[in-house]
């Protein structure tokens, strides 16, 4: 049976917002290495990114649970087309020095705390909860797809035509994508109780409710430290490509695109992967192969090594990925889903920006290798460490838990 047309079109514009975040992902670690070759700042717009996931998280959250989540998200389409398009007019005018591409990273980071709590939220309203895993499984290919498959070689590309065009080009898809949001029919609202609260209160009841669940709790630790991890590398991997590995920008791209060969893959298994191997092996192997994919990369300059690595990396990445976030939206009530999700994202983005600063500085100091080296080892460790928790028998307590199951 067809998902539903309102489906459709989140799986539309998801596409068409991911492939300009790809374009714009590319093009700013690139416009940074324009002004510095310092790894420290360069490090910086993936810092300044990935700050908002820190800061404002958790007002994210009870935010997306007090009003209609497509009218939010909507809004958010609008700000991102207004600030990378006013980046591409300074770019093209020949004004760009790094603290402007500091806060236009900071402002889009913004815009994506509100936007991805909203949109992870309002999935379960639009398919129902036994279809989850399928339509996360959709959407997460797509957005490797568009995300990190096309994106980056194409913003490569743009980039080394003129300078302005990726940001150009990013700021009109996001208009597209949130004229396709603004079509979903229906009220996406979360019904609330009669009386009302703070903002406070809300933040304390999600957060309360996370703390207390120890399956999700777990994973949200350890998705916190695997993505430190991953910015520590990927925040100076623009300098490993160009300096280690001798290659230019638009080769750059498309070696950035390889992981999503292995992260659409990874997406469109993960259901038949849990089956097939059970959600234990699927979920710390998923970890154990990231760990061993990172170290990989730290030991050589292969580039076909690399990418092959990469492609193995998106598959474990993905697997993970779609069977964590589809247990969340069957597990969490749908009057929690944003602040739940909002804690779960303040722990696994919120660690982002000190990973970016931890990778600058290791870079510096001990060679842009190291962080990949390093993130590597904490990966391996971490998945044994979480065996006894993450587990088979575990996620079947908690589906037996939840009314329904």
């Amino acid at each position: 049976m067809a998902l539903p047309s309102n489906f459709r079109k989140l799986w539309a514009a998801s596409a068409l917002s991911n492939l300009a975040d790809g374009v714009r992902l590319t093009a700013l670690p690139l416009l940074a290495a324009t002004v510095t070759r310092d790894p420290g700042l360069v490090a910086g717009v993936v810092v300044a990114n990935r700050l908002p996931w820190l800061l404002l998280a958790l007002v994210g959250g009870a935010v997306a649970d007090r009003v209609d989540r497509r009218w939010l998200m909507v809004s958010m389409q609008a700000i991102r087309l207004l600030l990378i398009g006013g980046l591409a007019l300074a770019v093209a005018g020949g004004w760009h020095p790094l603290p402007l591409i500091y806060a236009v990273s900071f402002l889009i980071g913004v815009t994506e705390v509100l936007f991805d709590v909203s949109a992870q939220s309002i999935v379960p309203s639009i398919v129902g909860r036994d279809r989850l895993e399928e339509a996360n499984g959709r959407l997460f290919a797509t957005e490797i797809g568009a995300n990190e498959f096309v994106g980056p070689p194409l913003g490569g590309t743009l980039f080394a035509a003129a300078h302005a065009l990726p940001f150009a080009s990013s700021a009109a898809v996001f208009g597209v994508a949130g004229l396709l949001v603004a079509r979903l029919r229906g009220s996406f609202a979360p019904v609330r109780s009669a009386s009302p609260t703070t903002v406070k209160h809300d933040i304390d009841e999600g957060l309360r409710w996370l703390i207390n669940h120890r399956l999700i709790r777990t994973m949200a630790i350890m998705v916190g430290v695997s993505n430190m991890t991953f910015s520590a590398t990927f925040s100076t991997f623009v300098l490993f490509a160009l300096e280690r590995l001798g290659m230019g920008e638009i080769a750059f791209g498309f070696l950035m695109a390889s992981i999503a060969l292995g992260s659409v893959l990874g997406s469109l298994m993960a259901h038949r992967t849990a089956k097939l191997l059970g959600l234990t092996v699927a979920l710390i192997g998923s970890v154990l192969l990231m760990g061993i994919g990172l170290l990989g990369v730290g030991l050589t300059t292969s580039i076909p090594i690399i990418v092959a690595l990469f492609v193995a990396m998106g598959v474990a990445n993905m697997t993970w990925n779609v069977i964590t976030v589809s247990l969340r939206q069957s597990l969490i009530p749908d009057h929690l889903l944003g602040r739940v999700n909002s804690v779960y994202r303040l722990l696994a983005w919120g660690t982002m920006p000190i990973g970016a600063g931890l990778g600058g500085l290791l870079a510096s100091t001990l060679g842009l290798a190291s962080p990949f080296l390093i993130g590597g080892v904490v990966n391996v460790v971490m998945g044994v460490l979480a065996l006894p928790i993450v587990n088979t028998t575990e996620v079947a307590r908690a589906r037996a838990a939840v009314s329904g199951y």
